[in-house]
């Protein structure tokens, strides 16, 4: 034993570096472990076995959760008393989905058929346009409490709807029209009393149309863009003239000194639109 432990000590680095794989530091002989991949190849190798399962994995857990949540969505969440909860679908009221800047413009008297439409599509979109022409429903001698509920709804949007109108109109008609019982009765009133004035409005277009004629003192084209609004007056109130019309009644229209043009254009046998009128118009001035 003492002899070992001599030719241990007595042993140099050198022969210790020729010692055989196969030996521990000891002396003691091993299984020497031959590896077919190296440290390196096998860190590689499990990196790219990781990012294959996620790859496999990440669908069918997209696929899972699609499956819960369309669950989840059809039966409602669940309790955690282990019942199911079933939300009821919230719906805004059709009210609150309009912006202001739909609102039409204070109504001061004049205009009423212009203010008028763009009202109406203002309640239209509250839905509540319908209260425009209807009464309020009848209770009966014994109403039960479902009717009395569905009556209560009516006189709520009825109340809205009036006062959307009301609204619309400048301080001095609102005080007139306020004590109105209800929205239809407070918009048939504005219908009789300025539908009235826009039938004398019509007389009045109608006059400046039958009135109008042009002078030699100034441009033809200048006299021309003052009579194109006569005729949209003419079309806002509902009164339609055909474009022929037009194109002649311009042409009579024509000041002393076109005489002769006006006689040429008569005697064309081509009809003319009205903007190809203006367009000869313009180069002839």
């Amino acid at each position: 034993m003492t002899e070992r432990k001599q030719r241990g000590r007595e042993m140099s680095p050198d022969d210790a570096s020729k010692r055989p794989t196969s030996h521990s530091s000891g002396g003691v002989p091993h299984r020497a472990r031959n590896w077919p991949f190296s440290p390196y190849a096998m860190d590689v190798g499990g990196l790219l076995i990781a990012a294959v399962g996620i790859g496999f994995l990440n669908p069918l857990w997209r696929n899972i959760t699609m499956a819960t949540s369309e669950t989840i969505s059809k039966s409602g969440p669940v309790h955690p008393s282990g019942g199911t909860v079933y939300a009821t679908p919230y719906v805004a009221p059709a009210h609150g989905s309009v912006g202001l800047g739909e609102r039409p413009e204070k109504f001061n008297g004049k205009d009423f058929k212009r203010w008028q439409q763009k009202m109406l599509f203002y309640l239209t979109t509250l839905n509540l346009a319908r209260f425009l022409q209807e009464d309020a429903p009848d209770l009966g001698e014994n109403p039960d409490r479902q009717t009395v509920a569905a009556v209560d709804a009516w006189k709520h949007s009825d109340f809205l709807c009036k006062n959307y109108i009301l609204n619309g109109l400048d301080n001095a008609l609102y005080n007139v029209y306020s004590p109105m019982v209800n929205a239809k009765a407070l918009w048939e009133s504005l219908e009789r009393k300025y539908k009235t004035e826009d039938a004398g409005l019509k007389k009045f277009v109608v006059g400046k149309f039958l009135d109008f004629k042009m002078v030699d003192s100034k441009t033809v084209i200048s006299q021309v863009q003052e009579f194109q609004p006569i005729l949209h007056d003419i079309h806002t109130e509902g009164m339609v003239l055909g474009e022929s019309f037009q194109v002649a009644a311009l042409i009579e229209k024509l000041p002393p000194t076109w005489k002769d043009f006006k006689n040429y254009l008569k005697h064309k046998c081509k009809e003319m639109k009205l903007e190809d009128l203006i367009v000869r118009l313009r180069i002839e001035d």
